[in-house]
Parts: structure tokens; sequence; C-alpha cells
């Protein structure tokens, strides 16, 4: 099976393209399922967010979203979720919307520590050793939620730096990091996003090979995440091809599909 559960919307006001035509861009690019993961709304009252849909949003998000399941049913297996962090501030909101039935499922995406209204994007932090370690023990703090069906990014607080640079607090949190996925039996993702940058020549610092290959004593499952923001990147089969390659390079055999209970 080809399946992506990283799709994103033009909600999150960062990426482009209509619902519909990142089903069709997925269908031409051979896959057999599509989720979409745009960025969770948050329950602000004063805060206006750039990067995630709103709460006035999430209705249309999902109703569009359940329409377009039962027009394409049959061509493409669809799912609904979100991506998003673990907010201390709203882990009772966190619950409650995981458990509401309205998504599917809910991957952990740790772009901030605690809600961006008072902390400010992780990964210029995390050119500190501080900061990794900050990452690291939010990750985890949310993984054992046991809410979240798998980890984004996991290499996320490479961002900031060069290979190189992966140093013991690096190694510390990757480990860290992994175990506790593979104790949630949570996949950690290799993003397709981060590599197609890094083939432009912009680079991300993820995916990190210094990252990949200091956590296969640890890693459990591996699952390959589009992380798309432009339909295109649906159908570039090139680019889950190279995806595919660098994994089982570096000694990795991803999961082709979630095992679906609802």
């Amino acid at each position: 099976m080809k399946c992506n559960y990283h799709t994103h919307t033009m909600r999150c006001h960062h990426a482009v393209g209509e619902d519909e035509a990142y089903i069709r861009a997925a269908i031409a690019g051979g896959f057999d399922v599509l989720g979409f993961a745009d960025h969770a709304p948050w329950p602000y009252t004063r805060f206006v967010s750039n990067i995630r849909m709103t709460m006035d949003d999430f209705p249309d998000y999902l109703h569009s979203l359940r329409r377009l399941r039962e027009a394409y049913r049959g061509q493409l297996e669809l799912h609904i979720g979100l991506e998003s962090e673990y907010f201390p501030t709203y882990a009772d909101y966190l619950r409650r919307l995981a458990e509401s039935g309205d998504v599917d499922y809910l991957i952990l995406g740790a772009h901030y520590t605690d809600s961006e209204e008072f902390t400010p994007y992780v990964a210029p932090l995390c050119r500190e050793d501080d900061g990794v370690r900050q990452y690291a023990e939010n990750c985890i703090r949310g993984m054992e939620t046991g809410l979240f069906r798998y980890i984004a990014h996991p290499d996320l607080f490479m961002r900031p730096r060069h290979e190189d640079d992966f140093n013991a607090a690096c190694q510390d949190a990757a480990r860290d990091i992994c175990l506790c996925a593979k104790a949630q039996g949570m996949p950690i993702e290799f993003n397709l996003l981060g590599l197609q940058s890094q083939l432009t020549g912009a680079g991300r610092g993820y995916p990190s090979p210094a990252f990949w290959n200091y956590v296969k004593p640890y890693a459990g499952d591996v699952i390959l995440g589009v992380d798309a923001h432009d339909p295109a990147q649906l159908s570039d089969t090139a680019l889950w091809d190279e995806g595919l390659k660098r994994l089982h390079a570096l000694g990795y055999t991803p999961v082709d599909h979630l095992t679906w209970t609802k």
C-alpha cells in the first residue's frame, strides 16, 4: 500500500490548493490512502495564529473532507486527522478533541513547547542544547498522553543545526524520543517536505542523516510523511521514491499503513 497521513490544507495559511486538488493529486501519485492532518485549531481568546486554522474554520474542514470522502469512496481511502502540538495549558481541550469522534487521528508535531500565545517557535531555541532538551521533553509528554498515532519530524530540533552539531544533547534527545515512541507503539516520521527542501538546496535540517543513523538501535516503526502543503507534492512520485531509497540506505523498512481501529 502507498499511504500518506500528513496532508495540510490552505486553512493553515501556509499551504495552497483546494481540498479536492490534494485528493486528485494523491490518486495521480498512486496513493491508496490519504490522511488530512492540518494544523489543529486551539481555543485562543485573544491571540490569532497565522499558521493554523481557527476554531471557526474547523467545521468547514470537517464538512469538506467528509463530503469528499464519500465522493471518492472506492477510489481512495480518506481519513480526517489533525497535526497537533501537546500544549500543557490546553491538555483538557486536546483530550476532548481527540475523544470527540470528529477526527480519526492526531499526529504529534511539536512546533512549540506550550501555546504559541506564550512561547516562541521551538526550532531557533534548539541552537542551544537546553532548547533541544525542552523539545524532547515536550515530545515525550505528548506521546505519553496516548492521544497521538505517530510523531511528525522527530528530528525537528536539527532545523537550526548542521549535521556536525549533532552532539551529546542531540543524541540524548533522539534516543529518548525514539524509545518513548517505540514504547507507545508510535511510528516516527521520515519527513518528505524536509527532504524536498534539501533536494532543492534550501534545507530544513531534517530529515537528518545523523539523527537517523544514531537512532537505529532505539527506533521502532518508521513511516513516510509527505507533509504536503501543495497538491503537487502528492503527485511527485520521484520525491516519494527518493524518500524510500534514503530510508532503505539508512537501514529502515517503513510501515506502509497505519492499522485502523475506527
